[in-house]
């Protein structure tokens, strides 16, 4: 009757089905207050989901999130409950660039030309390094992303951009995953790249080196991206007293959500390593 009720009059739908006007109108009530009860709590898990992940989902993440726990509720119903929650993702951005291109060192040919697709694990990966403000001054942070999952593989931060901080995020990548020769690793024409120290370390495995063109910085996206996601999702509007507390607040970005929680649309709204087991889980099986 509820359904067709924009096309029956209600009086007359109940002659036909033999049932009681009134009784309809307090099952209508009562079906209100469930619904009713349903979205409140509803609403109580988005916004537990929300704050989570540093208010920066919006629905269609929230509704991922919320069917992961065994909750059927779509875009459309969660970007209304949001809207009624006055819950508005972190708003975008723009942050400069911190590439060091003025310098007469060799460069790279930039073998990867925005190719940032990767067919398994650990076979292009991308480097960039950025920087966040302290009260006790700059704090610069390098990073190593495999291009084939988005996860950060290697990390550093240092209070100096120098050729170390690009030379210890890669130390932590080659430690962590054990990649094999000829690996394709892909950076902007920042001196820390192009140093002799840099160049030396990446050979000990025989790295193919690409750079991205001058003043390009759509030739390092992906890179790009992660630090602007980082930036909005985490540092927008925080004032770290020490570079400590920023270094703190970073890690705990980098390891404990991004790589392990944040949904990633490239990654059909699966995490860098969740991405990474169902890929491992299938060679497995093929294997067996």
């Amino acid at each position: 009757m509820k359904e067709l009720s924009g096309k029956y009059r209600i009086t007359e739908m109940a002659i036909y089905l033999k049932v009681s006007r009134e009784g309809y109108y307090r099952w209508l009530k009562r079906d209100d207050r469930t619904k009713e009860a349903k979205e409140s709590l509803l609403k109580s898990k988005i916004l537990k989901i929300f704050n989570e992940t540093r208010k920066s989902y919006g629905a269609v993440r929230v509704s991922n999130s919320l069917k992961e726990s065994g909750e059927n509720c779509g875009k459309v119903l969660t970007g209304r409950l949001m809207k009624e929650l006055q819950l508005r993702p972190t708003a975008k951005k723009k942050f400069k660039s911190t590439t060091d291109s003025e310098h007469d060192m060799p460069v790279a040919e930039n073998i990867l030309n925005r190719d940032f697709y990767a067919e398994k694990p650990d076979t292009k990966w991308v480097g960039d390094i950025t920087y966040i403000w302290t009260r006790e001054g700059w704090l610069y942070l390098a990073v190593i992303i495999d291009l084939f999952s988005r996860k950060v593989v290697g990390w550093s931060m240092n209070e100096r951009i120098s050729r170390r901080l690009a030379i210890d995020a890669w130390k932590m990548a080659v430690k962590r995953r054990k990649p094999a020769n000829g690996i394709l690793f892909h950076s902007d024409r920042g001196s820390q790249y192009c140093s002799k120290d840099f160049i030396n370390e990446i050979g000990k495995i025989k790295t193919v080196q690409s750079m991205s063109r001058k003043g390009n910085c759509w030739d390092n996206a992906v890179a790009e991206s992660f630090f602007h996601t980082l930036k909005v999702e985490r540092l927008h509007s925080l004032v770290f007293l020490t570079r400590e507390s920023a270094k703190n607040c970073i890690f705990e970005y980098i390891e404990l959500f991004y790589n392990r929680k944040r949904q990633h649309s490239y990654l059909k709204y699966l995490s860098p390593e969740g991405f990474e087991k169902c890929y491992l889980s299938k060679e497995l099986k093929n294997v067996a």
